[in-house]
């Protein structure tokens, strides 16, 4: 009986307990992806002037969004307000665009287009449903006092997020 109390008053002499911390780990895959479909490409209009626009010679960049769980998700695409790669320009630029449904893989998601909200340069869309959308993006760089870009390579860069809610 004695050694039984001695090697409790050893145990609680010898400084408490011992922790130790166990991981818990997991992956988690989105269910939401994007892909470029069509990259864009500047045309020149006019001396001042660069466009995505079909009708200015561009090519408007087309992102497709894949869904895989409804109702998780927002689509977000921001179009651009600077140029990411360009000559130096003698003056103010300024951007303009806009995001547009394209195309839609169901027929659930066409009243996408009319529920968007757009803040700033950014366009958002609450992604319901499961299926592929594809979104077309403008945009229009004007450099200021209608003076002309100078010649070289002028590169721009539309963002799109899948954002989980």
């Amino acid at each position: 009986m004695n050694s039984v109390k001695i090697v409790a008053t050893l145990c609680l002499l010898s400084g408490g307990a011992y922790a130790v911390d166990v991981p818990i780990e997991g992956t988690v895959q989105s269910r939401c992806t994007i892909d470029t479909d069509t990259p864009g490409v500047y045309g020149n209009p006019n001396a001042y002037t660069l466009s995505t626009a079909p009708a200015d010679g561009g090519v408007l960049p087309v992102t497709r969004f894949d869904v895989t769980l409804a109702d998780a998700y927002y689509a977000r695409v921001t179009h651009p307000d600077s140029f990411s790669t360009a000559p130096s320009a003698n003056a103010t630029v300024t951007f303009t665009g806009s995001t547009e449904v394209k195309a839609v893989g169901d027929a659930a998601m066409s009243g996408y287009e009319a529920a968007k909200t757009t803040f700033g340069n950014s366009t958002q869309y609450d992604l319901t449903e499961t299926g592929s959308l594809w979104l077309k993006t403008s945009s229009t760089a004007t450099n200021g006092g209608e003076k002309a870009f100078p010649g070289g390579t002028y590169r721009a860069i539309v963002v799109a997020e899948c954002i989980a809610k």
